[in-house]
């Protein structure tokens, strides 16, 4: 099913005309807010109101599917059968009203290796009272519970029954640990199994059949190697749960019965291998982007309260420190220089190939290196807070999300299983029981199907190719926060920008200043200057750099207020004057045809012009320029060649956004424009494609909300834009753009290519099964086999 979210819905069922329906509600009963992530378009609401319109006590719905949550109207003494009954229809609902009222307690659980695990664990948590929610992060190997009061020792018990060993990660209290992330391997059973194992296939060999030490060796080899196996199958056996070790301790113990003792043996030792060296396989891809935190030393020079110096653990520095680097060094924590000169390596940071220069009042970052000269910076955040920290863990949190293809994977590995266990009793009794054949030929092709019926091949496919991607695209300096936005990259048909900060420098300089009408110039300039000082736009900054360079004296301002798309006003002398654009000369009715002209001819050839305006007169024009980066013009060529549009959104004049736009190659601009008219322009362009949006402030947080994919720029450093964008570049490169857009495509054809090769393996099967020419030992190698391809094909990412 495809991804239905705010961004867009292209669910079969139909476009969401009325994102929130209703059914007649009770008045005087208690209600229920559910946040259901997998609720994403009229199917799943059909399928939800179905189940739940029949239960006694339910007296009414609403749903919001933009929103994916559900009201329920009771009147119910406990909401357990609301719970339960969603968690059958596969529906994941967290109680959003009780969010104060509990607790969420992160776990690591070291055996909780793939979808199978989360089945098991799900189906047996999600029916516990008390428990309202449950996330889980098979990459990371953790799984965050939402729970009421004193039910978290319930719940350690309830998954020690299920054979997993959890251990809390953090509390209130203390800061979260870092759980172990490589896969312990205890090789001594491994290897005797598989001697064992060997020695019955050649003794049986020898024999020319079975023998009481075939039977010996069998079995030392199936137990010593396949223990672990039968624990874990008959545990999930017991929770009605047909995972893969199930299904593979169903369909060893039945090679046994039939008298297939050498190959039972060596099924079960090819499993364990196969199974060990897929787990090494996925540490590799858990541990991908964990390797970035090696990057920070654990010491740091800190200067000492008496002046002396001295090495401490990072983890103890506190904010304010003063940290000395030496030449060679890495950087330990994210701070400001305060004295020195130098060049850093950023690479681990932005992904930037050149060395950065550094002065007093630049920002350092954790993990960065220290090339040629020595400095001191004062520390602006502890280690766990640094930017490196805070892009570890957005990536492993988004990790833990399901992407489109992931779902389509799930949705199909549900019902894959069951049918093919169905079909394989189907073929150990009908052939026998209605066409005469031999019973032990069709068991045995029975046994060979449950091999087959395990998608774990396919399961697994999806999650390893988007961490991988994830993962690359981090050490590039992109930062990725889901696996939905890394497919969904690809499809991109425009691209909407920002004009100052992204395509240009952001940093503009006054380049002309025109006393109007009667004002004196001197008076003119000193009152913007004393309005632009108070506001962060860059065109103000020009303003007010030019009148500090030149010595103009500031006054103070009164009630002073941001005019978004417009300006800023202020009181100044008992005064109220305005500073801003075009756009706000008109709506003051300042507008002259003489001023026009003037105005006209500074835009033209690119400049951005911002006139003073005082209560009855324009008093002084200010002409400000900005310069194009060359990253603009070589990323913009490279959208071009790789299919996609680009489009100029910007509140400076149509004259500058369009010369603008020229020098850049960019295919439209629109100027003059308020967030609302953005936000208008982000929408036409999304009726013909997929849309992204980069920008860096506030007039675009409405288009970057509205786009498909919103770009930040220069997040490092920056917690808003790690934490709110849908990818945030960690420099100020525009070329990271078509450098995801490529990575997109290339993630999406590794996911086609591993979903054809583990059907296409396990269709092959199904046919050599039912014609008589697949073995056990055929089907294992296929299964395990198609396993580790399609995990070594997803790890190609990596090296991008």
């Amino acid at each position: 099913m495809s991804e239905c979210a705010s961004k867009g819905c292209g669910c079969s069922a139909g476009p969401i005309s009325q994102p929130t329906t209703q059914v007649p509600l009770t008045t005087g009963s208690d209600q229920a807010v559910y946040l259901i992530e997998n609720m994403d378009c009229p199917t799943e609401e059909a399928l939800i109101r179905s189940k739940l319109g029949g239960l006694v006590g339910v007296v009414g719905l609403e749903f919001n599917l933009m929103q994916r949550t559900l009201v329920v109207r009771h009147e119910l003494s406990s909401l357990a059968p609301v719970e339960q009954a969603l968690t059958a229809i596969g529906m994941q609902a967290v109680r959003m009203d009780q969010a104060s009222a509990g607790q969420t307690t992160r776990l690591s659980i070291a055996k909780m290796d793939c979808p199978t695990e989360e089945a098991l664990i799900r189906n047996k948590l999600g029916t516990m009272a008390g428990v309202s929610g449950l996330d889980f992060n098979l990459m990371q190997r953790t799984l965050s519970v939402r729970h009421a009061d004193q039910v978290l020792p319930d719940v350690l018990v309830a998954l020690q029954a299920l054979g997993f060993e959890a251990q809390v990660m953090d509390t209130a209290e203390a800061a979260p640990s870092v759980p172990p992330l490589t896969t312990p391997t205890n090789w001594w059973p491994l290897g005797i199994s598989l001697v064992t194992a060997s020695a019955a296939e050649a003794v049986y060999w020898l024999h020319n059949g079975n023998h009481w030490s075939v039977v010996v060796l069998a079995l030392v080899a199936i137990f010593t190697g396949g223990l672990s196996t039968y624990k874990k199958g008959w545990i999930a056996l017991k929770n009605r749960n047909l995972n893969m070790n199930a299904l593979m301790s169903i369909a060893v113990t039945g090679a046994m019965l039939i008298g297939h003792w050498p190959e039972a043996a060596m099924v079960m030792v090819l499993f364990a291998l196969a199974e060990v060296i897929e787990a090494k396989s996925l540490d590799r891809a858990r541990n991908a982007i964990r390797g970035l935190l090696d990057l920070a030393p654990e010491q740091a020079t800190v200067q000492q309260p008496d002046g002396t110096w001295c090495e401490v653990n990072a983890k103890q520095v506190a904010i304010g420190s003063r940290v000395r680097v030496r030449p060679g060094e890495r950087i330990a924590l994210d701070g400001q220089v305060v004295e020195g000169f130098s060049t850093v390596n950023q690479a681990p940071i932005t992904g930037e190939s050149l060395p950065v220069e550094k002065a007093p009042g630049d920002s350092v970052f954790a993990g960065t290196i220290n090339e040629s000269g020595s400095f001191e910076y004062r520390v602006t955040a502890v280690a766990s807070h640094s930017t490196l920290a805070r892009i570890i863990h957005a990536v492993e949190a988004a990790q833990g999300s399901r992407a489109p293809t992931q779902r389509f994977v799930d949705q199909f590995a549900r019902w894959y299983t069951p049918i093919v266990f169905c079909v394989a009793i189907a073929v150990a009794l009908l052939p026998p029981l209605f066409m005469g054949a031999a019973w032990l030929d069709w068991i045995y092709r029975a046994l060979v199907l449950l091999v087959v019926a395990c998608p774990c091949a396919l399961v697994i496919s999806t999650p390893v190719t988007i961490v991988s991607g994830l993962a690359a695209a981090a050490r590039h300096g992109i930062l990725i926060k889901g696996g939905v936005y890394l497919e969904e990259g690809r499809k991109l048909r425009w691209l909407a920008l920002d004009k100052t900060g992204t395509i240009t420098h952001g940093k503009p300089a006054q380049t002309d200043f025109v006393a109007w009408g009667n004002a004196l110039a001197s008076d003119s300039r000193s009152i913007a200057a004393s309005l632009a000082a108070r506001s962060d736009h860059p065109v103000s900054k020009a303003v007010a750099q030019a009148a500090q360079t030149d010595g103009v004296a500031l006054l103070e301002v009164a009630e002073f207020n941001a005019l978004p798309g417009r300006g800023v006003q202020g009181q100044i002398n008992g005064e109220v004057y305005h500073l801003g654009n075009h756009r706000m000369l008109e709506e003051l009715g300042q507008c002259t045809p003489e001023l026009e002209q003037h105005i006209a001819a500074l835009e033209t050839v690119g400049k951005t012009v911002v006139m003073l305006v005082g209560a009855k007169e324009v008093h002084a024009l200010f002409a400000v320029a900005d310069t194009i980066k060359d990253s603009s013009r070589r990323a913009i060529a490279e959208l071009h060649a790789i299919g996609i549009n680009t489009m100029m959104l910007t509140g400076d004049n149509p004259h500058t956004a369009k010369a603008i736009a020229a020098q850049a190659g960019i295919d439209r601009a629109e100027g003059n424009l308020l967030p609302d008219d953005k936000l208008r322009e982000v929408e036409q362009l999304a009726r013909s494609g997929k849309v992204g949006m980069v920008g860096d402030g506030i007039n675009d947080s409405p288009a970057l909300a509205r786009a498909d994919i919103g770009f930040a720029m220069g997040a490092a450093g920056t917690d808003t834009a790690i934490e709110t964008a849908d990818v945030a570049l960690m420099d100020d490169d525009l070329c990271k753009i078509p450098t995801f857009v490529r990575l997109s495509r290339a993630t999406a054809q590794v996911l086609m290519q591993n979903i054809v090769l583990a059907l296409g393996i396990k269709a092959v099967f199904l046919v050599l099964t039912f014609t008589g020419q697949a073995t056990m030992w055929m089907a294992v190698f296929a299964d395990m086999g198609a396993s580790l391809l399609v995990v070594g094909n997803g790890l190609r990412l990596l090296r991008r």
